[in-house]
Order: C-alpha cells, then sequence, then structure tokens
C-alpha cells in the first residue's frame, strides 16, 4: 500500500525557471526585482499598504516586537496553543508572554481572557489565526484601543483567509505571514510583515535592513546610508523571491484547491459527529478560511493515539500539534499563565491533524476517512 505523506510541499512547475531568471538578472540579495514584485502582489492580496519580505516569519515576528519597543517587565498576551516563534520573538526582547487560553470552537484566542490578562504592563495582544480561521478581530482590535497596546496578527497560517472580508494579517497594527515549506504559498523558508499602521512604517524598513537607511539611499531620498537603529538581517534572497511569486501569483487556484479537499474530508466525518465518535473544525460568521489544515477533535489522547497509530499502520501519516507553551520548558521559565488553561490542555490531548496537499484526490480523502471510522 502506497504511503499517504501528511505534508508534500506544492511544486507548481516553473520555480526553476523563475530563479534562473533571478539568477540571471545578477541580483541574488534581498529588495531586488523579484521581491518587489512578490511585496506588490501581497499588497494587491492583502489591501496592506506596507509589507516587507523577511527570511521567515520567525523573522517578521521579532521585527513587531522592536516596532512595538517591548523591553524587560513588559507583559505580552497571546494563546499557548501556538508555535515557540510566537513567544520567543518577544523573550528575545526581554518581555514577558502572558499565556490565555483559547475558544473551543476555533483554537484562536478568547478576547474576554485576553481582556481579564490586561495589567498596566501589558503592551501586545498577540491574535494567532489557528489553522487560517480568522480570530474575533473586531472584539481584540477595541480591546487595544481601549488600553492603548499595539494589536501584532500572527497569520502564519493566514495567507489567502479573510475575516470580515478583511484579509488576515492586514487587520491589526502589525501582521506576519510564513512561507514555510508547510504553509499553502511556500517557497521553503520564508515570511513578511505586514504594516498596517503608518507610524512604524519607516522604522520598519530600517529595522529590516540592519539598522540603516539603505533603503531611502536605494529610492534617492539621501546620498548616502548609515547606521540609524537597531535592526539585523531580515531579508529575504530575491532567488528565493523569485520561487515565492511563481506560488503568489496562483494564490487563488492553490487555495481553492486545498478547500475542495478540506470540504470533502468535512463532508464524509459529518455522520460521525452526532454520535460524539469526533468534533469537525467550526468556521466562525464573518470568517472566510484557507484550508491550511484539517483537524478533528477526539474524545481523549488514547482516542487520538489510537488513530495516529492505526492510520500509520495503513501508511497514512497523520498528527497531533503543538504542545502548549505554558507547560513547555521553556514557557515555565520565561512566561506566566493567567487564569484556566482548560481548554487549551483538551486540545494538546485531543486535536488530530490530517493530510491535506495540493494533489491529494478524492480517493486520498476517503481513504483517510476510512482509516479514521475503522479506528474510532
Amino acid at each position: 500500500m502506497s504511503r499517504l505523506p501528511f505534508n508534500r510541499p506544492l511544486r507548481t512547475g516553473g520555480e526553476a525557471e523563475r530563479m534562473a531568471a533571478a539568477l540571471d538578472r545578477g541580483w541574488t540579495g534581498g529588495n531586488g526585482p523579484s521581491s518587489e514584485h512578490c511585496q506588490a502582489l501581497l499588497r494587491e492580496l492583502t489591501g496592506s499598504h506596507g509589507v516587507l519580505l523577511t527570511h521567515s516569519c520567525t523573522g517578521a515576528l521579532e521585527m513587531t516586537a522592536l516596532l512595538a519597543d517591548v523591553g524587560p517587565g513588559d507583559e505580552v498576551i497571546l494563546p499557548s496553543f501556538t508555535f515557540a516563534s510566537t513567544a520567543n520573538a518577544f523573550v528575545l526582547r526581554g518581555a514577558t508572554p502572558v499565556f490565555v487560553d483559547i475558544d473551543p470552537d476555533t483554537m484562536n484566542i478568547d478576547p474576554a481572557r485576553a481582556a481579564d490578562a490586561i495589567t498596566d504592563r501589558t503592551r501586545v495582544i498577540v491574535a494567532v489565526h489557528y489553522g487560517g480561521v480568522g480570530c474575533d478581530m473586531a472584539a481584540l482590535a477595541e480591546l487595544s484601543r481601549d488600553h492603548g497596546l499595539v494589536l501584532v496578527e500572527d497569520a502564519a497560517q493566514g495567507i489567502g483567509a479573510t475575516m470580515d472580508g478583511r484579509a488576515l494579517g492586514a487587520i491589526g497594527d502589525l501582521g506576519t505571514l510564513s512561507f514555510h515549506e508547510t504553509k499553502n504559498i511556500s517557497c521553503g523558508e520564508g515570511g513578511a510583515l505586514l504594516v498596517n499602521d503608518e507610524r512604524f512604517a519607516e522604522r520598519a524598513e530600517i529595522l529590516q535592513e540592519k539598522g540603516t537607511n539603505r533603503q531611502r539611499f536605494a529610492r534617492g531620498e539621501i546620498d548616502h546610508y548609515t547606521w540609524v537603529d537597531v535592526g539585523s538581517s531580515f531579508l529575504m534572497s530575491d532567488v528565493t523571491a523569485a520561487l515565492l511569486a511563481e506560488q503568489l501569483e496562483r494564490v487563488g487556484e492553490i487555495t481553492a484547491a486545498r478547500l475542495a479537499i478540506w470540504d470533502a474530508y468535512h463532508a464524509a466525518f459529518e455522520a460521525l459527529e452526532p454520535a460524539g465518535v469526533l468534533r469537525r473544525p467550526a468556521v466562525p460568521e464573518g470568517a472566510r478560511h484557507n484550508a491550511h489544515l484539517y483537524r478533528i477533535m477526539l474524545a481523549d489522547r488514547a482516542a487520538r493515539d489510537r488513530v495516529i497509530a492505526s492510520l500509520a499502520a495503513a501508511g497514512i501519516s497523520a498528527y497531533f500539534h503543538y504542545v502548549p507553551l505554558h507547560s513547555a520548558p521553556a514557557g515555565r521559565r520565561f512566561g506566566r499563565v493567567h487564569g484556566s488553561m482548560d481548554v487549551t490542555d483538551a486540545a494538546a490531548e485531543q486535536l488530530l491533524r490530517l493530510p491535506l496537499w495540493v494533489g491529494m484526490t478524492p480517493g486520498d480523502v476517503a481513504r483517510v476517512a476510512q482509516g479514521v471510522a475503522a479506528a474510532t
């Protein structure tokens, strides 16, 4: 029986030609023609007026921490059910991540829990859009405005998704996207920073270029450039950007292909949900997701592990997801918990992600669904 992988990085077929053209142009560093093309595509897709390509979403998150000027003694509110980079970006600046619980339907940060966690040390709220399903951004934006906080969107999984008609990553003050090989649109390693508040625009350019005003020099606004601020090398290579452009130009058809697979899973599991065998994902009103992943919730860890083992025996790769940050060694060392984490802890025990990648056939989906049904 053939093995069905959990993920298969997308190849459209035109990437090699694009990358060769970038090499032929002789511009292999950052902020070259391919980068400019990608940034224009992302501005059109998201509506964000400030787009900077980065070497990773992790790098983009680190830029948000610098732009928000967080430091020792400051606090940043975020969900525990996320990847380490979400917290690390702020820990690197000396700030304390404050972990709060999530909504049981979406796995996204609970705005009420976030509101309860605000102190006079809070500087930032981070909205992580789990699985490409948008957070309640209206509530989080109001909360941030009322308390004078910076609202950061970790939209690593959110390319091509919207909330209330607005692109994920382009709603808060700052947003980040990922183009890692596991994401819908990928270039191996890569990311983007979306600057949605003009007050951060000029400094973001400087941070990206190692703390220099090189971009102003490149535009002919000054006759030399120099070191003016802190920063780092947050640039994406133009060769990598050439690969990314090939996929960004097809984001609509890629998203549609993923949604078809997601919908097929959703239909296949419909009969099992009323029986209490599993719980399917919920998409709230106003959210248009991008089928980044398909996940089911099982009764407990034993049931989930049994399904994983049964699928593996049938040649199908399926996985749980995050170890909650509040229970991780670094989370206990650098952060603190506010309130109960019951939903987060349950999700860590019950959630199972199933294979989803462009190229999967209806037969592949049926094979996975039958495997899950047989093991539950």
